[in-house]
This record gives structure tokens, sequence and C-alpha cells, in this order.
């Protein structure tokens, strides 16, 4: 089976990156910035300029050995989806919560599941967007497995 590529924005991309870096079945990833309307954005432009990117960890996965779903569940229970442009003390749209699908497979699992999960959230309004893959552009390489390399398997306080 081929593999496929899914890119998620949940917070502070260097966590998020961790997390699936470690989830069985990821072969590789990238942290870097998407959804935005400004090309070859930089990290000082996404933070400190109107970009509208977010960051975002996009990686590659084999089909034999994680499913798609499995993916978006890594997703849903590694944040909160009911923040607006927030996780944690991390605020502004770079952080929001985001989905990019890359195929119409993986939109209506996407659909699928954050239904599923508003009802795990009950009375509070799921923030979560659910959009097209766009234009991936990689972070800086010192933003690359940052934790790794800092020998840190979390960044949540």
């Amino acid at each position: 089976m081929k593999n496929e590529l899914a890119t998620f924005g949940a917070g502070c991309f260097w966590g998020v990156e961790e997390i699936f870096r470690t989830t069985d079945g990821v072969i590789d990833t990238a942290v870097g910035y998407e959804g935005g309307n400004v090309p070859d954005v930089t990290y000082d432009m996404v933070c400190y300029e109107n970009t509208n990117h977010a960051e975002v960890v996009q990686l590659e996965f084999d089909r034999s050995k994680v499913k798609y779903e499995d993916l978006l569940e890594v997703f849903w229970t590694n944040h909160n989806p009911t923040t607006f442009n927030r996780q944690g003390p991390d605020v502004g749209s770079q952080y929001r919560s985001v989905i990019f699908y890359h195929n119409e497979e993986q939109k209506i699992a996407a659909e699928k599941s954050k239904e599923a999960i508003a009802e795990k959230w009950a009375g509070k309004t799921i923030v979560t967007q659910i959009v097209p893959a766009d234009k991936f552009y990689k972070a800086e390489d010192y933003h690359q497995q940052y934790l790794a390399r800092k020998g840190l398997s979390s960044c949540h306080i």
C-alpha cells in the first residue's frame, strides 16, 4: 500500500510533531506553516505578522501500519479543540486547531471524527477547521524535531 500525507495543526508544532513522530506507522514528520495568504513565510512572519498561517506538522504515514482514523484520534486526544486560536499559553491564529485534508477520503474521515469528538466535549463548540491542504512551507531547520534534539518528550508545563 502506498504512503500518504496528513497535516495537522494543534498548537505549537514542536509538541505536535513529537507526538506524531513517535506514533507507530508514521514514517516521517516535518513542521511548517500552512493555510495562510503570504508565500515563502518564515517563523518570524508567522509569529509577528498577519499571514494567517497555522503552525502544522505534515507527516508521511504507511497505511498498512496505521489508519488515517487512528491519526485523527491522536490529533483529537492531544489538544483542546474548543479553544479558538489558542492552545495552552500560546495565543494567535497560528496555534489554531486545523486539519488539512489531502483527499476526499481524509475529508470524510475528519468530518466524521469531528462529529464523534463533539459528543466528548458536550456543551462546548469544536472550533477545529477542516480545510483542503494548501501549500506547505517547511519551517526552519532548527524547528525540525526540536524536542527530540533537546532530549525532551513534550513541551507541556
